[in-house]
């Protein structure tokens, strides 16, 4: 009996067996049906990431006629197939759950197995992405044609191969090539017959939101995923450690991070110390220097293209074409619209690749000359919108308001500084400061932060610019903007009239027509209540400012006729101008008469310099500007006083004003220190009777004390002396920074400025002369002038006599060489330069200076200097000598050695 039990039992243990298992094996789908469905969602999410990140790395590549690798090819179509069928699958589950057949439709094999299937394909999906990886960073447009590219691919490669270098900084504006730059890098390394690194990880740095835990996950996932090692949803301490533990398996590694908006804690993310990994090394590149300075040990700055280069990179984005006959000129002009900057010059060309009709390019320049995109969809994605996600970080609303406000100006335009933020503050951009020293601190604050984000590039002297496609996306944010925030921008383009409609309906923040040749304004303009700047200074030909023009904008707080030079005088609606706080009406030189302003209770600024405007309107409080108390106590509470021509110097309210200008008139009948007490900056242009108004304010010296607040004193085309009887007993300017000296025909040295007021130029950063025929002697040392302890820049030019830049002083007479004082520092600030451009000049000093932090000498035209005051001793410093090659052949030295220490420093001209 138990044999029978036995041999039946084996019998059914069998079939059982096998139906056990081919049950479970058609019911386990069906039992998983929900948890895969939810895995397959959270897989297919990651793989979408994955692919549309590709995509992004491949768009630049794409629009330059470059095509991804197969593989990478391959893998985007299946994952858009897997995507299509899942889309379609889950829209077939809802329609049948609105149906009320879910729960057949959920105990279907075949629909389980189908999302088992699935499943398992997304997850293959995901592992094959990091069998390529060079492809995640796309392939490159190349740079073989570029000699900047290409030497800028040197540095890096040069920097890389070096030991003390761990991690190098790459950044410019938007579009200029520092992705292409990493791309060329990363593909260069990542080919098998390159064994620099034993892996090239290559990361896209989110470049849309600032550091934030889950945007660091994604770069741990990233880097993860190539070093193939599994993250599960761990905490960011446990991520960061599995990866740094990971990394120190390898032998050496180059992590490159692309994009990179914000400084990272590269600890947090896992990355290794460079003094705990020697063999590991990051790039990473940024549209911001500071974040190249505080992450990194060497920076390299892109910058943009040629011309050259430029015209090359065109014909090669945008085919023969662009070489035609007709087509040619048009082709160059608007390779110049796109101001050397390769991605706008990729996509711009490739848009106009293959296109033969004159009309089309025509079109085109238009288009890029009124800063609009040339093709909507293309243009705006791929130039307008990387550059529009910098301005999208700025700090605050306040910045990117200053920041907009620079498209008003004219392609190319140099914008003073002081100019610029005179404009902010009118604005009331900056009203939450209360002084005047608050103001400029936080506007160069500002000025900064856009530089430093690559909105701005620094100008000549003290200016900034705008690059022509920045300016083109600030213009194209600026009319995207809310109603009564657009801005119409006109500047520049040469226009002759002003068009009746183009105001008309329009709900404008800020104008601009600057920089045009308009000879008449419109009568007829709607109201435009929401203007509050008016640019319209520099239309030369420009005779009048119609009333019934001027009514239409009664909101305005700034109006700058500046450079009008036919305007002989303003419509009496001015005083209706309630708002209006800056209006600057410099080189109106026709100008005679001013409206009344007893309306302009706001006003702050008034530049009258350089027109012939010599009194007040009659309804202020008095008539001549002599005697015009009340009005300026009102108007000048801030900012600056210009006045000039034949007029008066006039007393004013004592306290407030900041920036005086004196500018072409007589000096000597006043007593002026009540203008300079809280003053900064003092600038006298064309006065006369200087060294009378100089004796005056030494005679009353002890009176009114020194003028603490003054750092800039500007002295410009006078043709009287300086000699003054007495001197003061103290320094009248103790805390002058820079000095500016022009045209100044009958002065022979500054110790004729420097003796009568004291002067000790303790703090003195700047020295400019220019223009001074007479000038033997810049800087005399004695018993004032003890030292220059805080100097930094020398400029001398067009001094016929040669000048002297430096001399010691005992009694009057120069020291001999055994009395030169030890230690006696000319440039001591690392910035420090000297530029000269003298024909006569024979020597820098009578005896050898010590300048340890002079590192840039400039000498030019100055064929006679044939011997410079530095010895073995002195040298070290000095990274840069410019001058002619025949002038540098021709120096005399003290010894060999010193030629040879600066042999390698000298740039020939």
């Amino acid at each position: 009996m138990e044999v029978l039990a036995s041999v039946v039992g084996s019998l059914v243990a069998e079939p059982c067996r096998a139906l056990f298992l081919f049950l479970r094996d058609k019911l386990r789908n069906p039992l998983r049906f929900t948890a895969n469905l939810v895995a397959l969602d959270k897989e297919m999410e990651g793989l979408i990431d994955r692919r549309n990140q590709l995509r992004e790395h491949l768009a630049l590549a794409a629009t330059a006629g470059l095509q991804a690798p197969p593989q990478v090819r391959n893998w985007l179509g299946q994952v858009n197939r897997l995507e299509g069928h899942v889309r379609c699958f889950k829209d077939y589950l809802a329609l049948r759950a609105r149906k009320s057949a879910c729960s057949s439709c959920l105990s279907c094999s075949k629909l389980a197995d189908r999302v088992a299937r699935w499943l398992q394909a997304a997850r293959k999906l995901t592992s094959d992405a990091g069998e390529f990886p060079e492809s995640m960073a796309g392939p490159a447009p190349t740079i073989v044609d570029q000699p900047t590219a290409s030497r800028n691919m040197a540095k890096v490669m040069d920097v890389l191969s070096s030991m003390e270098v761990k991690r190098i900084g790459i950044w410019g504006m938007g579009g200029v090539g520092k992705t292409t730059l990493a791309k060329n890098i990363n593909n260069k390394l990542t080919i098998p017959s390159h064994d620099s690194f034993s892996i090239v990880i290559w990361v896209t740095v989110s470049n849309k939101t600032r550091e934030t835990e889950s945007e660091l996950k994604k770069v741990q996932k990233l880097i993860a995923d190539r070093l193939k090692l599994a993250l599960t949803e761990e905490s960011m301490e446990t991520r960061a450690s599995k990866l740094h533990a990971r990394l120190m398996m390898e032998k050496t590694f180059l992590l490159i991070l692309d994009d990179v908006l914000d400084t990272m804690d590269l600890d947090l993310v896992g990355i290794p110390a460079p003094d705990v990994h020697k063999g590991g090394k990051i790039i990473l590149t940024t549209g911001f220097s500071n974040v190249c300075l505080q992450m990194t040990e060497v920076t390299l700055k892109i910058d943009v293209l040629n011309e050259k280069e430029a015209w090359s990179l065109f014909c090669t984005s945008a085919g023969e074409v662009a070489t035609l006959g007709e087509v040619e000129p048009l082709a160059r002009a608007i390779t110049k619209e796109c101001a050397g900057l390769p991605l706008a010059i990729v996509v711009v060309g490739a848009s106009l690749r293959g296109k033969r009709m004159i009309e089309l390019w025509k079109d085109a320049l238009n288009a890029l000359r009124r800063s609009e995109p040339l093709i909507r969809g293309r243009i705006e994605d791929k130039v307008y919108n990387p550059i529009k996600w910098i301005y999208d970080v700025l700090p605050d609303e306040c910045i990117k308001s200053c920041f907009l406000f620079c498209c008003l100006f004219p392609e190319d335009y140099q914008i003073h500084v002081e100019e610029l933020v005179r404009y902010w503050l009118a604005e009331g951009l900056l009203d939450e400061y209360h002084n005047i020293e608050e103001v400029v601190d936080r506007g160069m604050t500002i000025i900064e932060i856009l530089k430093d984000s690559s909105l701005l590039e620094q100008g000549d002297w003290s200016t900034v610019k705008i690059h022509d496609v920045i300016r083109d996306v600030s213009v194209w944010i600026s009319s995207s903007l809310q109603k009564e925030c657009k801005f119409l921008v006109r500047s520049g383009i040469g226009l002759h009239q002003i068009r009746e409609g183009e105001l008309f309906g329009k709900s404008y923040k800020r104008v601009s027509f600057m920089n045009n040749e308009i000879k008449e304004l419109p009568n007829a303009v709607p109201e435009c209540p929401t203007v509050s700047t008016l640019l319209l200074q520099w239309n030369k030909e420009l005779e009048e400012i119609p009333h019934q023009f001027l009514a239409a904008f009664m909101s305005l707080k700034i109006l700058d006729l500046s450079g009008c030079f036919l305007i002989k005088s303003l419509p009496p609606c001015f005083d209706q101008l309630g708002e209006l706080q800056a209006l600057v009406l410099r080189s109106c030189i026709h100008l005679e008469t001013l409206p009344p302003f007893g309306g302009l209770a706001k006003l702050q600024v008034l530049v009258c310099s350089n027109t012939k405007v010599a009194t007040l309107p009659q309804d202020s409080s008095a008539s001549t500007l002599e005697t015009s108390d009340t009005l300026l106590n009102r108007m000048m509470k801030k900012f600056e006083l210009s006045i000039g021509s034949s007029a008066s110097i006039l007393e004013a309210d004592r306290g407030r004003l900041k920036k005086v200008f004196i500018l072409n008139i007589h000096v000597w009948g006043e007593r002026m220190e009540w203008l300079f007490v809280n003053s900064i900056s003092l600038y006298f242009q064309g006065c006369q009777g200087l060294d009378i108004m100089l004796e005056k304010l030494v005679a009353n010296s002890d009176e009114v004390g020194s003028f603490d607040n003054v750092k800039l004193l500007s002295i410009s085309t006078s043709t009287g002396g300086f000699g003054v009887g007495s001197n003061a007993t103290f320094d009248m300017l103790p805390n002058l920074e820079d000095v500016y000296l022009h045209k100044l025909t009958h002065l022979s040295c500054m110790w004729d400025i420097v003796l009568p007021l004291g002067l000790k130029f303790s703090t003195l950063r700047g020295i400019a002369v220019q223009g001074c025929p007479e000038l033997k002697y810049l800087i005399s040392l004695g018993s004032t002038i003890v030292s220059l302890v805080k100097l930094e820049r020398i400029l001398v030019y067009s001094c016929e006599q040669g000048c002297l830049l430096i001399r010691e002083l005992a009694n009057g007479r120069s020291l001999a060489n055994d009395k030169v004082r030890k230690g006696f520092y000319v440039i001591p600030k690392p910035e420090g330069n000297i530029a000269v451009r003298l024909s006569s000049m024979r020597y820098l000093s009578e005896q050898n200076v010590a300048c340890p932090g002079l590192e840039v000498v400039s000498v030019q035209n100055c064929p006679l200097l044939r011997k410079l005051p530095f010895t073995a001793q002195n040298v070290g410093t000095i990274k840069q000598m410019i001058g002619k090659q025949e002038w540098w052949d021709e120096l005399e030295w003290e010894n060999d050695d010193i030629k040879n220490n600066l042999q390698p420093c000298f740039t020939p001209m």
